[in-house]
């Protein structure tokens, strides 16, 4: 089996040296510094106090890949459509493509039951390039949990989670996602498949619809935002209505709302991706994790009033920054 990890940054980079360490053929499309530090000294990874490299095929050019039977592409949402054509380049007739990325997927609505089957969803894929290229017919879901770090370059620092929930659009327990999810067992991940994927994808978005923007704006962690009565009732009024649009388009929560921000607060003192790439002058996913809840509110007509008002201002704050 041939894996290809198109981005192979924090999370990128810990399941590719999972599976490369388990023995997969796996090759990273990485850049820059971090490129150029794995080639010399191999990827490290340094999780639950211990420390392991691998050497692994590494490049900025994806063609010199060839065909893979899975692409699993980990880069940030906004990323992912300027690069279709390289990812493409990848892809075979039998090749499947993962993209293991936040936020609403662009391929939300193939294969979904529905007045809306088949729609695309303009704030997550504004060119159409994605559905064009990449094609939802190769394509399977996947949530992920991990959380990951870059320190450096070459270096991964894993600090909590090792699940990637997998799932068919249609719901189907098919060959390719059930081989896939015994691939990142093997490797010591832990790989569900559900026949119900969407529920997965709005119930990690439920948070970060809430926690990543709030977090942006007020600098806190986590720990603080669930703490504080203001913040908290804040991302609850914002979660209230996310959920109302995943409803509304067929989606259901197994869990409850207070204690999805309990499982937050319990996380700790950790900052969020979006206050992350902030801090560092980068590219924020607000579009895919904000602006399609705004979408899907729409097209479900269900307002998203608090939703709106902190996707204004959290935009207007990454405009400062450079970051939007």
């Amino acid at each position: 089996m041939k894996i290809c990890i198109y981005g192979a940054g924090a999370v990128g980079g810990f399941l590719g040296a999972r599976l490369a360490l388990a023995g997969v053929q796996v090759s990273l499309v990485a850049r820059g510094a971090h490129l150029a530090a794995i080639r010399a000294q191999g990827l490290k990874v340094k999780s639950a106090g211990t420390e392991s490299v691998c050497r692994v095929a590494c490049s900025d050019t994806p063609q010199e890949f060839g065909i893979q039977d899975y692409v699993i592409i980990t880069l940030k949402a906004h990323c992912v459509s300027p690069l279709v054509n390289r990812i493409d380049t990848l892809c075979g007739e039998h090749t499947t493509i993962v993209p293991a990325v936040n936020g609403i997927p662009w391929w939300y609505f193939h294969r979904l039951e529905g007045p809306h089957e088949g729609h695309r969803i303009g704030s997550v894929d504004p060119s159409g390039t994605q559905w064009d290229v990449l094609r939802p017919e190769r394509t399977i879901g996947c949530v992920v949990y991990p959380s990951c770090e870059v320190p450096e370059p070459g270096v991964i620092e894993h600090l909590a989670g090792d699940r990637f929930t997998l799932g068919e659009p249609s719901g189907e327990r098919s060959a390719r996602v059930l081989r896939l999810a015994e691939t990142l067992r093997n490797a010591g991940l832990k790989a569900p498949v559900k026949t119900h994927i969407r529920d997965e994808i709005w119930v990690k978005l439920w948070g970060n619809v809430a926690f990543n923007p709030i977090s942006a704006l007020t600098g806190a962690t986590l720990k603080t935002i669930c703490a504080v009565a203001e913040t908290r009732a804040l991302a609850r009024s914002m979660m209230v209505e996310a959920q109302a649009v995943g409803e509304a388009l067929g989606a259901r929560f197994s869990v409850d709302l207070h204690s999805r921000i309990d499982g937050a607060a319990a996380v700790g003192a950790h900052k969020t991706s979006m206050l992350q790439d902030l801090t560092r002058g980068r590219a924020m996913e607000i579009d895919a994790v904000v602006g399609a809840v705004q979408e899907l509110g729409i097209l479900a007509h269900v307002a998203t009033p608090t939703i709106d008002i902190v996707s204004v201002l959290v935009k207007a704050r990454a405009r400062e920054a450079g970051c939007y």
